[in-house]
């Protein structure tokens, strides 16, 4: 018998209405040798709600009992969901990550998983008894309650998917699929049929929220491809695939234009001089888990200057960390900034790219703050004020407006 891992976003199990409606939809989609593993968010809003509890009690605190406030969203709708499949007379199981035995680090709100006992789904699977996994969190060697920080449900499912040695893994979510850009920003955006797992992850790493960054990780690693569908429509999604996939001329030398509309850059001046010191600095952040975006620095002649982009959830522990290491050397903090970047696997066999994206924003006015490039990416740190301006005529230049797609 083979396997299907199917995840379900918080917008498609947020209300008990939705919940039936996905139970009714993996029963009605359910085919004779499919066994369907299912993985769940918390139900839209109850992550957040949860994140306001505890910050209420400790702002800023990331911890062991953090990570338990913020996993009990997931034992909600996943219960809920195995009670509705059992209402229409489909054997179904619960599962928390304990029980099932995710295995992860350490690292309060940003674990990563290190292990999957698949032997209980195996189990259910050969008594017809449909299993419904908990995403997003985990547990420690210490037992532990972990979670992989927001959006880490796609990341649950997908190493489901490879521990259970499937081809393939469904996300369902509240889009059709993934598009050329925010359709919220960028009203001409249109929905891309297949991309590679290198594109998704530059996507993903540079602010689009379709899926965590880790689930593409993950799947590119193990070659399991991934659909992003929607729980609310019965077409096709976006496949995510190996490059090797996907024909050349599929590829545009533009996939995407992808921003985040919130970031934050810390600058510091009059730094001694050296790479130690930067590796001192961008040491220090790692064991917090922060993760570094755009990097700038310039030596003068007896100090230099950096800057580098956080996003905004990291900006207290960031301050944090220079505060230790710099205690007489105060950091500027840039904020109401966003990012903006195109990304496309065709950028590295076509040259001047980046130069008609700079000239784009140049044209309509945009100062830019900080830029990055890499070989199928350009990124720039704009006001967040010129951001939907840009998004839309960075869109239309490259060509990835809907009506020229027609």
């Amino acid at each position: 018998m083979s396997i299907c891992v199917k995840k379900y976003g918080g917008t498609s199990v947020g209300s008990i209405e939705r919940i039936e409606a996905v139970a009714e939809r993996i029963i009605n989609e359910s085919t004779p040798g499919v066994a369907p593993v299912v993985v769940v968010s918390a139900m839209a809003g109850e992550t957040n709600r949860l994140v306001g509890l505890s910050d209420s009690v400790f702002k800023g605190y990331r911890g062991a009992a953090y990570d338990m406030v913020i996993a009990t969203g997931e034992q909600v709708s996943t219960g809920l969901l195995s009670m509705a499949l059992e209402k229409r007379g489909r054997k179904s199981r619960p599962y928390l990550a304990h029980q099932l035995g995710i295995l992860t680090t350490s690292t309060s709100s940003k674990a990563r998983i290190q292990k999957i006992n698949t032997d209980a789904i195996l189990r259910d699977i050969s008594e017809g008894i449909i299993p419904v996994i908990a995403g997003f969190q985990g547990v420690d060697e210490k037992n532990n309650i972990t979670t992989l920080g927001r959006g880490g449900s796609d990341t649950s499912a997908v190493a489901v998917a490879v521990a259970l040695k499937t081809k393939e893994c469904e996300i369902y979510t509240d889009v059709t699929g993934v598009f050329t850009a925010d359709p919220r920003l960028v009203k001409k955006a249109r929905k891309i049929k297949r991309l590679c797992f290198e594109e998704m992850m530059e996507m993903a790493s540079l602010g689009s929220k379709v899926l965590h960054i880790r689930s593409v990780e993950i799947a590119a690693k193990f070659k399991t491809n991934i659909h992003v569908r929607s729980t609310f429509e019965f077409s096709d999604g976006t496949w995510i695939v190996d490059e090797g996939e996907i024909m050349e001329l599929e590829n545009p030398v533009v996939t995407s234009v992808t921003h985040e509309s919130l970031t934050t850059v810390f600058k510091l001046n009059a730094l001694p001089k050296g790479p130690k010191v930067l590796a001192q600095v961008f040491n220090e952040l790692a064991k917090e888990s922060i993760v570094v975006d755009v990097i700038s620095q310039h030596e003068e002649q007896s100090s230099q200057r950096l800057a580098f982009s956080v996003p905004v959830d990291d900006v207290t522990k960031t301050n944090e960390v220079l505060r230790k290491i710099f205690p007489n050397i105060p950091a500027e903090i840039m904020e109401d900034i966003s990012k903006l970047s195109i990304v496309g696997v065709g950028m590295r066999n076509h040259p001047g790219v980046a130069a008609k994206f700079f000239d784009i924003l140049g044209k309509i006015g945009v100062p830019l703050h900080l830029v990055t490039t890499s070989e199928i990416k350009v990124s720039a740190i704009i006001d967040k004020k010129h951001l939907e301006e840009a998004a839309n005529a960075v869109h239309t230049a490259f060509g990835l407006d809907a009506r020229e797609q027609a």
